[in-house]
């Protein structure tokens, strides 16, 4: 029993690790460490509007997280929200804009989430398939 258990978690850390070189290897912005990659919102954002996200989540506040994306090289700060409902910061490398929202709404429920959502996101090449 140990040996399985043993190995359940060394496949669960390397789909961890997976995750986040996925946005790491394509867009060459580094994942907040112990993000854990959201597949259902990103697909919904992927879809909602014609781009290709990664979105993460973390329980770490908002001011923590985007502390760690102020020290990350090649990034450009596009804006930090004010205390308040409408919490968030926004970044740029190239293409590529990252998001960092607490709270954030659930796309498809509609409800106010309150742990902090990292939105990885490049908009799709002209004539790259949008399916």
């Amino acid at each position: 029993m140990k040996c399985r258990t043993m190995i359940v978690l060394a496949v669960t850390v390397v789909a961890l690790a997976a995750a986040a070189l996925v946005a790491e290897d394509k867009f060459g912005v580094k994942v907040y460490e112990g993000a854990k990659l959201d597949k259902d919102t990103s697909a919904r954002l992927s879809e909602a509007f014609s781009v290709e996200a990664f979105c993460y989540r973390t329980s770490d506040s908002l001011e923590k997280v985007v502390a760690f994306y102020k020290k990350q090289p090649g990034l450009e700060s596009m804006g930090e929200g004010k205390k308040g409902a409408n919490e968030g910061a926004m970044f740029k490398k190239g293409d590529v804009d990252i998001t960092i929202q607490n709270p954030w709404m659930d796309m498809t429920t509609g409800q106010l989430t309150k742990d902090t959502l990292i939105s990885i996101v490049k908009q799709k090449a002209n004539g790259e398939n949008q399916e």
